[in-house]
C-alpha cells in the first residue's frame, strides 16, 4: 500500500477520518469533565497525553503535507482535501485548547518531544525549498562560503530540534 493509495482510501471513505477527528475534542471536553481539577496528576496526565499524541501526529502530518504540495507540488489551494488537510489541523488546534485549559501543557508527558519535531520537520522543509530554489545561477550571486555558511546555521538549528526530541523529560 503506498501512501496515494492511503489518500484514495480516505477519500472514498471519509466517514471513518471525519469520526476520528471530530471524537478526540469530545473526548478531551468529557474528559476534562471527568478530571475536574487533577488533570495534572498521574492518570489524567498520561490520557492527555495520549490524547495530544493521537490528534498532534496526524495533525503534524496535515501541516507538512500542506506545506509539501502548495511549495513544491504547487497545488492550489482550491484543490485541497478537506479531509485530509483541513480537519486534522482544526481537530488539532481545538483539542489542544481544550486540554490547555485544564492542564498545563509542560507537564504532560513527552510534549516537548513534539516540539522538537515540528521544528526538525519545519527546517528540513526549509532546507528541502531552498535547495529546490537555488539554481546554478542563484548561487553565482553568493559567495561559497555564503552558501556554506546558510547551511551550517540551518543544519545547528535541526540539530537543536533534534537535541529537544531526544532529551528526557
Amino acid at each position: 500500500m503506498t501512501l496515494r493509495d492511503g489518500f484514495n482510501f480516505a477519500q472514498t471513505n471519509p466517514a471513518w477520518f471525519v469520526f476520528f477527528f471530530v471524537i478526540l475534542p469530545i473526548i478531551a471536553l468529557l474528559v476534562g469533565w471527568i478530571s475536574k481539577d487533577m488533570g495534572n496528576e498521574s492518570p489524567w496526565k498520561e490520557v492527555y497525553g495520549c490524547l495530544i499524541y493521537l490528534v498532534c501526529v496526524p495533525g503534524i502530518f496535515a501541516i507538512t503535507l500542506n506545506i509539501y504540495l502548495f511549495l513544491f507540488e504547487r497545488q492550489s489551494v482550491f484543490d485541497a482535501n478537506l479531509v485530509l488537510q483541513v480537519l486534522p489541523i482544526i481537530s488539532m488546534i481545538v483539542t489542544l485548547q481544550i486540554i490547555k485549559y485544564h492542564v498545563n501543557l509542560d507537564l504532560i508527558p513527552g510534549f516537548k518531544k513534539l516540539s522538537g519535531l515540528v521544528m526538525i520537520i519545519f527546517f528540513t522543509i526549509c532546507i528541502m525549498w531552498f535547495i529546490d530554489r537555488t539554481h546554478i545561477y542563484a548561487i553565482a550571486f553568493l559567495s561559497f562560503p555564503a552558501v556554506i555558511g546558510i547551511f551550517v546555521v540551518l543544519f545547528l538549528v535541526v540539530r537543536y530540534g533534534w537535541y529537544l526530541l531526544m532529551k528526557k523529560g
